[in-house]
């Protein structure tokens, strides 16, 4: 184990500190100059499309946008929103939070362009669905299966493996922190309630999202906000601490500013994209499954979506854990038992009881959120029920493994292959482009015309038409 640890710290080191980080805000900035920051200007027109939503199926089997867009917020409201920040605010100092924040205003660009890319490629399903994502819109727009099938490997890696395995964890260190319960039978039965979940197939996640989602956003959100309505006066100092903190302004004095600047900046990258995914090609899977009536709707939902995750649940987070004073720089306290502490200290102790239950909310979404993800990149590279049975298998073991395995290894194999997966999909965005500038165009020229609800005619564009799937659009 601890040789492998040593590998995937090696894999790391090269993929985050080389070349990740430089290529995630030099495409979030093109996207967002490109666009004309299209992530403040259409970012009310997300509400719309969210609250509207539930509409937009002709058919009972029909995925509605919200349950896509559900399904999407599932896998990114998760550990991430807890335990992540927490982990980030411990080793980066409060400066990751100003990261945070800055890796989601750009991503949110790049979310709006891998989801539209997603609608306008998906696919057909034997089921009457729709599949799509990365792998999907790779070998579709750029026309080749071997860089899809290197993406779909490395999101199953991530999605249906590792990131299984790190909310697992979670759940396990929150219930052990409040309630001392043993990490097998809480490995067990976390298997046990998985299990009838994904052997239900997408349509059976996007259901149990559709309602817990909201549900455990809205619980976690009103606990938060009392926290902070308890401790407003100190607010103001929380985010000035935040600010001077992101750029070494506090660590000046001791001359550390160059380290804690660099320190912040990669924990609080590294830890806003596990959160909110954005760039990353793992919501675009979530997305392509809607049914809607232009693809640029679901991409304005998503990217909505980033919104919600790292600029309220994951500030709600942070607020928690700065205005509490559980935070001790250099103290062996990180992750969930940070967020624990900080609950207990201003809620009293069933601050920590109310934790282990909405992470477990939280996580477990997510785990089914991920598992949607997983399935349609099972299918793309082999669509086959022995395939997928023993892919639902794996995913249950991994979610066991994760329960009873090592925090520090099941955080780095997950920055691993998150890393891997972000690389191949920011690139291929990119490449594809164009396609995303002319739905934004063709979005936005119906909303200046007084249309409510943009609808996509492919016939309007040919050389698209030539490219996408039959009967689709």
């Amino acid at each position: 184990m601890e040789l492998l640890h040593g590998w995937i710290n090696v894999g790391n080191d090269l993929v985050w500190g080389q070349l990740l980080i430089y290529l995630l805000i030099a495409v979030g900035l093109f996207f967002t100059l490109r666009m004309g920051f299209v992530q403040l200007r259409l970012l009310p027109r997300g509400w719309q499309e969210m609250m509207g939503g539930r509409g937009h199926i002709s058919a009972a089997n029909d995925i509605s946008a919200f349950q896509a867009f559900a399904t999407g917020l599932a896998s990114r409201v998760g550990t991430g929103n807890i335990a992540g920040v927490a982990t980030a605010i411990a080793l980066g100092g409060p400066g990751a939070v100003f990261w945070m924040w800055m890796t989601a205003l750009l991503g949110m660009a790049s979310a709006f362009a891998e989801s539209t890319l997603a609608q306008l490629f998906k696919v057909n399903h034997h089921d009457n669905t729709f599949r799509g994502g990365p792998a999907y819109y790779i070998q579709k727009g750029l026309g080749s299966r071997g860089f899809g099938i290197a993406f779909a490997l490395s999101l199953i890696l991530a999605f249906g493996l590792v990131f299984n395995a790190v909310q697992a964890n979670s759940i396990v260190a929150a219930t052990e922190g409040a309630w001392g319960w043993d990490k097998y039978y809480v490995g067990i039965g976390l298997v046990l309630i998985t299990a009838p979940i994904i052997f239900g197939g997408i349509r059976k996640v996007a259901q149990v999202a559709e309602w817990m989602v909201p549900v455990m956003a809205v619980i976690y959100l009103l606990m938060a906000l009392y926290v902070i309505g308890s401790n407003l006066s100190l607010l103001p100092d929380v985010l000035l601490l935040i600010v001077k903190s992101a750029f070494g302004l506090e660590q000046a004095a001791g001359g550390f500013a160059g380290y804690a600047i660099s320190q912040a900046m990669m924990m609080g990258i590294k830890r806003g994209l596990f959160s909110n995914e954005a760039g990353m090609g793992s919501a675009p899977n979530a997305a392509a499954a809607a049914t809607t009536r232009h693809p640029a709707s679901q991409g304005i939902m998503q990217m909505f979506g980033v919104f919600i995750d790292t600029i309220i649940v994951c500030s709600c987070t942070a607020f928690i854990i700065l205005l509490s004073g559980a935070f001790v720089p250099g103290a062996e306290l990180k992750g969930v038992q940070l967020t624990q502490k900080a609950l207990s200290l201003t809620l009293g102790d069933w601050g920590g009881h109310f934790l282990a239950i909405a992470l477990f909310l939280f996580c477990f979404t997510s785990i089914i959120g991920n598992y949607a993800y997983a399935e349609g990149n099972v299918e793309f590279i082999k669509n086959n029920k022995t395939v997928m049975l023993l892919f639902r298998l794996l995913v249950l073991a991994m979610v066991l493994f994760g329960a009873l395995g090592s925090v520090p290894l099941v955080w780095d194999m997950a920055d691993l292959a998150m890393g891997l997966m972000a690389i191949i999909n920011l690139i291929a965005i990119v490449l594809l482009s164009k396609y995303v500038f002319v739905l934004l165009k063709d979005y936005q020229q119906q909303l200046k015309a007084g249309v409510k609800q943009p609808v996509f005619d492919i016939k309007q564009y040919p050389e698209i038409e030539a490219r996408i799937h039959k009967d689709v659009w």
